[in-house]
């Protein structure tokens, strides 16, 4: 990993564990959140999987707008250094039970 490329990374991960912080106080059922990203094009290629702990939990959140919330945190702490994103596209909202139902737990499986 190249030192630019070590630089955006501590930056991405700075970011999304403050983002993390406040939701966990905030969102329904938010567990964690996990990044992949390629240096080269890091704002096209970044995608954030937010972690809900279960399905019912992550549709109620969903229901109530806590999820818009947890979007709006990503991209107001990821523009702050300047990493733009399409919401849409970028950020994906998975459960823990989903995972251990299909991936029998294996989450590295099933995030790549």
């Amino acid at each position: 990993m190249k030192k630019t490329d070590k630089k955006i990374e501590r930056q991405i991960v700075d970011a999304l564990t403050d983002v993390c912080e406040l939701a966990l106080d905030d969102v329904i059922g938010f567990r964690w959140l996990t990044h992949s990203v390629n240096y080269k094009m890091v704002n096209r290629s970044l995608k954030i999987t937010c972690v809900f702990e279960n399905d019912e939990l992550l549709t109620q959140s969903l229901a109530v707008g806590s999820c818009e919330r947890l979007v709006l945190l990503i991209r107001t702490h990821l523009k702050q250094v300047d990493i733009a994103l399409d919401a849409d596209e970028q950020i994906v909202f998975d459960t823990e039970q989903a995972c251990q139902r299909e991936h029998a737990g294996n989450w590295k499986k099933r995030l790549s």
